[in-house]
């Protein structure tokens, strides 16, 4: 990888298995495993993806629907294993990808701040040390301490933000997050982002907004089945793209 490359992406190909049968229930998907009747038909949610990006740049994917968006920033996290391909990153990275995702629902807020933190790779003494700060930005004030089952998706949203942005990463992966909770929060998200890009801080970002794709980022990568159509100045990508969709 060339030194001021922080990401780098080449020949990248995802490939699924789908079930060409519908199975009603866990007991007959287990007989049709053993009596071998189960077929499945390849599909490729990614392929022969190829980009760099430098340090400090600020990208959004875009793409419809099914385009391989998220998948591919879920194989630069690490989350997913790439088929065919490689990925190269250097740095520390942080990916906001389902926030709040690996919250317990039992547990309350609080004790949800040590776990998902936990998870993100944060010491409980760090988490101790921020917990006032995270409970403040995230806004739920007393519903801290009740169980996360009772949190509506963008109190979870909120919470998991609050967390997971702590540290200043090399890079951050954004994927629909800005997206979440009230006006307020939004606003209040989106200034924490743009605090981190005046450090330095690489963004990949996926979003349907296009207004917010282009106040925060300065290039641009379109998917559409797998495979990348238009890679460039943001504006110039977003209108293409834009012009495709509205036909």
């Amino acid at each position: 990888m060339e030194d001021n490359n922080v990401i780098s992406v080449r020949d990248l190909g995802v490939k699924f298995h789908l079930s060409e049968q519908k199975v009603d229930n866990l007991k007959e998907y287990v007989i049709r495993i053993l009596k071998r009747q189960m077929r499945y038909k390849e599909f490729w949610a990614l392929r022969e993806v190829s980009f760099s990006v430098k340090k400090g740049e600020r990208i959004a994917i875009l793409g419809l629907n099914g385009a391989g968006k998220s998948t591919l920033l879920k194989v630069i996290a690490g989350v997913l294993k790439a088929t065919e391909g490689t990925v190269s990153k250097s740095g520390v990275l942080v990916p906001l990808l389902e926030l709040g995702a690996g919250f317990d629902p039992q547990y309350t807020g609080a004790e949800n701040i040590y776990l998902y933190g936990a998870m993100l790779g944060y010491s409980k003494a760090f988490l101790k040390e921020k917990y006032e700060e995270i409970v403040a930005f995230s806004e739920l004030g007393d519903f801290i301490h009740v169980p996360v089952k009772n949190y509506s998706s963008g109190m979870r949203a909120r919470l998991g933000f609050s967390i997971a942005t702590l540290v200043e990463p090399d890079i951050l992966i954004l994927d629909e997050v800005l997206s979440v909770g009230d006006v307020k929060f939004r606003k209040k998200s989106e200034k924490r982002i743009k605090e981190m890009f005046k450090k330095g801080t690489t963004v990949l970002f996926v979003s349907h907004n296009l207004t917010q794709v282009k106040t925060l980022c300065t290039r641009a990568i379109w998917l559409e089945g797998g495979h990348v159509v238009a890679d460039g100045p943001v504006e110039e990508v977003a209108e293409q793209f834009e012009q495709k969709v509205t036909k």
